[in-house]
């Protein structure tokens, strides 16, 4: 029962990652399962109405349930109500995209977003996204609040520096100038990633710390095309940002998100000197 449970819960997230739309070949090679069990599955999964299959071509496909779900679970939790607000207000004063990542186990992932671009480039990627660590600016937020060997322990559980299809042209290639990126995340208390995730696109991000931990929870993040956001641009809005990450922490008490235990816990002196950071680059 366990087997199966797992094997349908991982063609649920193959199906998340592949564009919801494959053939039942596809998935059970990827999978690694046999076709007649990978069938059996699909079925049980239509059933339940987590799956559908296309009637002219036969690709199975996610239905719509699993985005209700999502959807109800997203307006229940709770953080959406504090954090939203303050999005959209950092959304307006940067003229970029705003988002909110949370830290669950091992990695981030995004589940709130405002945009502030009302014309021009804009820089919108899915919600839900979980973006790797060694490479982005809410990785970098993240990693910070750890020491060296912790955060290259959970950058090596997401394949290690320079994995294909995973970083931009200017993405660390080396442990030193990984370290010396989240060193500066540090000092500066907000993570900065200029070309390393994609060509063309620059992002920052600071650490959500609980209240009452000062444990990371959580990021928030500014992304939008380099050509937008020079160096000097992210120093006039790391207040804004800094200030919207300090007042997302009010969700950590409220909300059912941020009370998993991370994969690394910060230790409590981090609230303050994030705090030191705040009043730094005001």
């Amino acid at each position: 029962m366990a087997g199966n449970l797992e094997r349908a819960l991982g063609i649920i997230e193959l199906l998340a990652k592949n564009g919801g739309r494959m053939q039942l070949a596809q998935i059970a090679d990827t999978l690694n399962i046999p076709r007649s069990g990978t069938h059996r599955l699909l079925s049980m999964l239509i059933d339940e109405g987590y799956v559908r299959q296309d009637e002219e071509h036969g690709e199975y496909l996610l239905a719509l349930k699993l985005v209700s779900l999502a959807l109800i679970y997203l307006s229940t939790g709770g953080v959406l109500d504090v954090s939203q607000p303050v999005l959209d207000r950092l959304a307006a004063a940067s003229g970029e995209l705003a988002r909110l990542g949370v830290v669950e186990g091992d990695h981030i992932t995004f589940v709130g977003k405002a945009q502030g671009a009302k014309s021009g480039l804009r820089y919108d990627p899915d919600m839900g996204s979980q973006p790797p660590l060694h490479c982005t600016a809410s990785g970098q937020a993240w990693l910070a609040s750890m020491s060296d060997e912790e955060a290259l322990e959970l950058v090596s559980k997401q394949g290690g520096l320079g994995k294909a299809g995973q970083s931009g042209p200017k993405a660390p290639k080396t442990i030193q100038q990984f370290l010396q990126d989240i060193e500066g995340a540090r000092q500066r208390g907000y993570g900065i990633a200029i070309e390393t995730y994609e060509p063309g696109m620059t992002s920052m991000a600071a650490p959500i710390h609980h209240p009452m931990t000062g444990v990371v929870v959580g990021v928030v993040s500014l992304a939008g095309p380099t050509s937008r956001l020079p160096e000097s641009r992210l120093s006039e809005l790391a207040p804004a940002l800094l200030e919207a990450a300090s007042d997302m922490a009010a969700a950590t008490l409220s909300s059912p998100y941020f009370k998993a235990k991370p994969a690394a816990v910060a230790p409590v002196a981090s609230l303050p000197a994030a705090k030191k950071q705040r009043q730094k680059v005001s």
